[in-house]
């Protein structure tokens, strides 16, 4: 029977069971479908900048955290691994292709919070960024470069995780949704899937969208919602930027080996995953307004996926409090691959009763009903 059971294979499942099986825990992982497939492999692998030191709102201490993280972590699972999950200091343009309005609007909120965290703006002198981006639209209005925004290659990382769960010890079980959680009391006793049972010593529900699903079982309701964001990948070589760009929720992510990334779209279509002509030609009309140079660039393919939005503003993260062995780490939304790995080192903590790094993040008391 291993220590833990963890439900869902994504970035923060994955990211869960390595850290877990790296502090000596058995640990299993029970994947609906394919490692790796939904939100997390079709994300754009965005590491923006943040500072713990100062960080006020649960997004931003988050961030903060991860941010310190994300070098370490990576290099570790890169040298355990072989595996390079494209992992670099890019950095990052936040602009605005027509008036920023005044100090309310959200362009100079968002700039201000991030003066307030102390992380490193290097310019917001928008002719300075279209001197050192001349490749970008002179229509832009606004712009600050924050020189410590990094990026990494979903896919790759997956891959790099899923290796090296492997090399832990970790058992890996695709296909095996779960069907039945059977209770006793305050504990859950076992899950089934298929003709399989499945004990652990511990349950840790990760599976991002389909979480809510799952804990139905337990009749228990956390408010995560399905979002879906539609993403088309450009060809355009050579690349006319090579940092980061974001207007908003919308941006643009190159890529080393000469593709760019156009994303993307906030869509409740359910769990349609399905991509459509309308939002397929905005983001490429959005890509070609910002950077008329992608003109040229040539079209290589669209997919989508199910972001999971918390609708309480933040991810789900620490024990339910109606059961003693079960644990939650769900509704990360747009920051699922950045804070995968803060996530991971916090479920670690509570799970072996280690003092918390963030510990307001881990209250689920009002959260979690019945």
């Amino acid at each position: 029977m291993p220590d833990v059971i963890v439900i869902g294979g994504g970035v923060i499942g994955l990211s869960i069971a390595w850290e877990l099986a790296g502090k000596g825990l058995s640990v299993r992982v029970l994947e609906q479908g394919a490692f790796g497939r939904e939100a997390s492999w079709a994300g754009a692998g965005m590491l923006p900048p943040g500072n713990l030191a100062n960080a006020k709102t649960a997004e931003a201490r988050l961030r903060g955290a991860a941010h310190a993280l994300w070098p370490d972590w990576s290099n570790e699972l890169t040298s355990r691994t072989g595996i390079d999950n494209g992992f670099i200091r890019c950095g990052g343009i936040e602009l605005r292709m027509d008036d920023a309005g005044g100090p309310q609007s959200s362009y100079q909120l968002e700039l201000a919070a991030l003066k307030s965290e102390g992380v490193t703006i290097e310019t917001e002198d928008v002719s300075e960024v279209r001197r050192r981006f001349p490749e970008i639209s002179a229509e832009i209005s606004s712009a600050y470069y924050l020189p410590d925004f990094h990026q990494v290659r979903n896919p790759r990382h997956l891959q790099a995780l899923l290796a090296g769960c492997a090399m832990r010890g970790v058992e890996l079980q695709a296909g095996c949704p779960v069907q039945q959680i059977q209770m006793k009391g305050e504990r859950i006793q076992a899950v089934q899937t298929g003709s399989d049972t499945h004990q652990g010593a511990e349950y840790v529900f990760a599976g991002g969208t389909w979480t809510g699903q799952l804990l139905s079982q337990l009749g228990l309701t956390v408010q995560i919602e399905p979002i879906k964001g539609q993403i088309v990948l450009l060809r355009a070589e050579p690349l006319p930027v090579r940092s980061v760009i974001q207007v908003g929720r919308q941006y643009l992510v190159p890529r080393a080996d000469g593709r760019m990334l156009v994303g993307s779209t906030e869509e409740r279509s359910g769990f349609d995953k399905r991509n459509t002509a309308g939002a397929v030609g905005e983001l490429i009309n959005f890509a070609q307004r910002l950077v008329p140079a992608l003109k040229r660039a040539t079209f290589e393919k669209c997919w989508a996926g199910l972001r999971p939005f918390s609708t309480r503003g933040r991810p789900y993260l620490g024990r339910l409090p109606q059961f003693a062995n079960a644990t939650i780490a769900a509704g990360h939304y747009r920051y699922g691959l950045q804070q995968s790995s803060i996530t991971a080192v916090l479920i670690r903590q509570v799970l072996l009763n280690q003092p918390v790094l963030l510990p307001d993040e881990l209250n689920l008391a009002d959260s979690v009903t019945e």
